[in-house]
């Protein structure tokens, strides 16, 4: 797979398609762009004469690790818009889902000139949502350096992967000082806190209103604790040029995808379901 240097990190990308209308595909969780689903969808938009980029975010995949920045989707944020820039492929489609969704706002936000549209779902928010966030990606880090420090760090699940496909990531991880590490993390965990002014982590709301660019948010499932509708339905309200929509399933598709994620081997396997109206409405903004 081909890889860039971009801001100092060496990122894992791919391109699908050879058309004229760039579209980026972010997925959720540090999952990485080989996680089932999301090179189908992207083959979809390909399809139909766009230039998808799959991409693996630092912390992913056979990215370098990089303990910087304001909040990792932040960290994500400024790398998606270095990566489109360096592959001449600015102003893009920012397309995700549940993380991938928070990281096209930011990079939109951050970096308004990438972005030529949102397409939107799986919106993570809502009080649980937004703590289980925070659990996630950054106690057990916590944990494990304040506890045993960063060999410790290192041997945990949460790296497996990168170590494995980037075998370099296991220095970077024990080359961090224990006390900034600690700090970075309680950092990023801030970003989840809730907070009655931002619908999104890390992302005032009044800064969501400032986006003008297309976008298209597909409504959660009301049984989604996770990916509440309610956030949705704020994040279509707060966007000045957007438009909802259904999604192509059914309420609980959350809940089913986790519970046959050993079967199926993801939770987004079904997102290709999402290229008719991801293309009905690209065509009707002309993007």
């Amino acid at each position: 797979m081909a890889t860039a240097m971009v801001n100092g990190l060496r990122i894992g990308y791919e391109l699908i398609g050879d058309g004229d209308r760039p579209w980026v595909l972010t997925p959720g969780g540090r999952f990485p762009k080989e996680t089932p689903g999301l090179r189908e969808l992207a083959e979809k938009l390909a399809a139909a004469g766009n230039r998808v980029l799959i991409w693996d975010r630092p912390n992913c995949g056979e990215s370098d690790v990089c303990f910087t920045g304001d909040s990792e989707s932040a960290l994500h944020a400024d790398t998606l818009a270095a990566l489109l820039t360096h592959l001449d492929m600015a102003p893009a489609v920012l397309a995700g889902g549940s993380a991938g969704s928070r990281i096209a706002l930011l990079t939109a936000a951050r970096h308004p000139g990438v972005a030529r549209a949102l397409a939107l779902w799986w919106i993570s928010g809502g009080v649980m949502g937004q703590l289980v966030l925070g659990n996630v990606y950054c106690a057990p880090n916590i944990r494990a350096a304040w506890a045993d420090g960063m060999a410790a760090v290192a041997a945990l699940p949460d790296w497996a992967e990168s170590i494995e496909r980037n075998p370099a990531n296991r220095e970077r991880i024990l080359g961090q000082d224990r006390e900034t590490f600690i700090a970075t993390m309680e950092r990023w965990m801030m970003a989840y806190c809730p907070q009655p002014d931002r619908t999104i982590p890390g992302l005032p709301d009044e800064v969501v209103s400032a986006i003008t660019v297309p976008a298209l948010v597909f409504r959660s499932g009301a049984s989604d604790a996770h990916h509440t509708r309610a956030t949705s339905e704020a994040i279509a309200e707060l966007l000045p040029a957007a438009r909802s929509a259904e999604p192509p399933w059914g309420d609980r598709e959350w809940h089913e995808r986790q519970a046959e994620r050993a079967r199926t081997g993801g939770l987004f396997v079904r997102w290709p379901l999402l290229a008719p109206a991801l293309l009905a409405w690209a065509e009707q903004i002309g993007s």
